[in-house]
């Protein structure tokens, strides 16, 4: 997918008999999305490290916060499971599984209890139906296919001169933006939630709460950089679709 969204700097068309290939410059787009999401994901991980570095007052691990988040919350049928890598961290619908990462189950730092916190945040979400994260995961089957098909599709209709073809493509990757945007409020109300247990419980202080909001700020920043790489990815797809039925 990765390589895909890059695209090139040079496109490939076919017109009747002839072929050839022509500067593309709406990869400026894509260009300018990379450079978005980069700036997120550097800052998110800063912020990690240096929140990585503080410990929890209260001595809470990630796994041990994500329990008693989960046990005020009333929720007891979530179970927490260690998962290999870095910022892995996710809930799990379908098992109902809350997975930590290497850098949070175990950590008693801040950002551990922060990120942990946040992904109880997603299993309370699941428990009381929000609506934002039932229709993302209606999405899921139609993302998916979006994302991995989209691309194909355009390409064949835009090679092969076939507009209804590449409207569907456009279409296809249409339904993983919207799958994005639907993301938004629904990582938005989990810190929040994430926040709002965590300092009314007193698992985390005043300067404390004030580190985990900076934690989850950042993460926030790389979903909505994301989406905005999407977007523009979409555009692009439409100026190239709207080119090609000027040169016809």
């Amino acid at each position: 997918m990765t390589g895909m969204l890059l695209g090139s700097t040079l496109g490939y068309y076919g017109r009747g008999m002839g072929y050839g290939w022509y500067w593309d410059p709406t990869v400026i787009l894509v260009f300018f999305g990379l450079i978005l999401t980069m700036i997120a994901s550097a800052g998110v991980n800063r912020t990690f490290a240096k929140y990585s570095q503080v410990r929890c007052m209260a001595g809470f691990t990630g796994a041990q916060a994500a329990a008693e988040v989960l046990r005020r919350s009333g929720i007891y049928d979530v179970r927490i499971e260690h998962v290999s890598g870095n910022l892995t961290d996710h809930y799990d619908p379908r098992s109902k599984v809350l997975r930590l990462s290497d850098s949070t189950y175990s950590s008693n730092s801040v950002a551990a209890v922060c990120v942990a916190a946040h992904e109880c945040g997603h299993a309370i979400q699941h428990q009381k139906n929000y609506g934002p994260l039932v229709l993302r995961s209606t999405l899921v089957p139609a993302a998916n296919i979006g994302s991995s098909l989209s691309w194909p599709i355009f390409l064949l209709g835009l090679v092969m001169g076939l507009e209804k073809l590449t409207m569907i493509g456009i279409v296809l990757f249409g339904l993983a933006v919207l799958f994005q945007l639907v993301t938004l409020p629904v990582e938005f109300n989990a810190s929040s939630r994430a926040v709002r247990i965590l300092e009314g419980t007193g698992m985390l202080g005043g300067e404390e709460i004030s580190g985990a909001k900076k934690v989850l700020r950042a993460a926030a920043m790389t979903y909505v950089a994301s989406l905005a790489s999407s977007i523009l990815q979409l555009l692009r797809l439409i100026i190239l679709a709207g080119g090609r039925r000027r040169d016809d």
